[in-house]
């Protein structure tokens, strides 16, 4: 997951480059999937310029993602060095994460930090999430603190998953003042981004009111929103207040799919099964097939 974070952070950096020298076909066959196309034109840009650290960049993702050519990790992570030695943030982030993962090369937590403080200093908004995340696993106030800081660049770069995980320590008072308003803030905006957990935390304050107004209807139309993307606690929430009729008209058919598609994925639920006890045979049959064609349009 952390990877694809990527995506976002080579276009950033494309359009950036785009706005001070014209425009980059190479990046912008990228942003359009045009992946054969991208590879061609960053190719014969480093047949012009040798030290093209952008080019080699996309050449590495597009290696590490297996877009346009023959997935090959180990490739990725020798254009990404090429890149690096040059002073790309992007390239330093991508071998930071393939470090720690042991992708494409020989697992090294510590070089993968190194890599990923390199680019954390330049301002790479996913470095600096991803080793915020190293350094929460820490019992430092030291390191806490930096933890804080290098997720308000990533949040503020309007990258989902730190945007939830700064929420998170608002929630929880840890490493900050205990703000439950503010954490609402910061799950709505990853939620707006597209993260499902976010939705799902925001909804959760939604429905108890807590940090924000209270909304049965709205927190039904977050939870729905993730249960649609296969998060199992979405799923029986919303499952939950289909059954009860909460922030939406009663609908125990409904309720029932959602509530077969969470245990699916281990989620079980007494209460459910016992709210959900009467439906008829005829009842449970529409449910399941529900409940597979969500599975199906996922």
């Amino acid at each position: 997951m952390r990877l694809s974070w990527l995506l976002g952070a080579l276009c950033l950096a494309a359009t950036a480059s785009a706005a001070s020298a014209g425009p980059d076909l190479a990046y912008g066959a990228y942003q359009r999937g045009l992946y054969q196309t991208a590879f061609r034109e960053a190719t014969s840009r480093l047949e012009k310029d040798k030290g093209d650290a952008p080019a080699m960049t996309l050449l590495g993702e597009l290696y590490n993602q297996g877009l346009g050519v023959t997935l090959d990790p180990k490739k990725a992570a020798d254009w990404y060095r090429l890149a690096a030695a040059r002073g790309d943030a992007n390239a330093l982030a991508s071998l930071g994460l393939m470090a720690l993962d042991g992708r494409g090369m020989e697992r090294n937590t510590a070089q993968g930090k190194t890599w990923l403080e390199q680019a954390a200093a330049k301002g790479n908004p996913v470095a600096c999430y991803n080793l915020a995340l190293l350094l929460l696993s820490s019992t430092t106030e030291a390191d806490l603190k930096r933890a804080i800081e290098l997720l308000r660049v990533a949040a503020d770069a309007e990258i989902p998953d730190a945007q939830h995980a700064l929420g998170v320590l608002y929630l929880k008072g840890r490493g900050v003042e205990r703000d439950a308003a503010e954490a609402a803030h910061l799950f709505e905006r990853a939620a707006k981004n597209g993260s499902s957990v976010g939705e799902v935390e925001y909804a959760i304050l939604l429905f108890n009111g807590e940090g924000v107004t209270a909304s049965e209807s709205q927190a039904a139309r977050f939870f729905r929103r993730a249960a649609a993307q296969g998060n199992a606690i979405a799923q029986n929430r919303l499952a939950r207040l289909l059954a009860a009729g909460r922030g939406v008209p009663q609908n125990k058919i409904d309720a029932a799919a959602w509530h077969i598609l969470a245990a699916a994925q281990g989620l079980s639920d007494a209460w459910l099964d016992n709210a959900l006890k009467d439906l008829t045979p005829d009842d449970r049959k529409r449910a399941e097939r529900l409940a597979a064609e969500r599975l199906g349009a996922r």
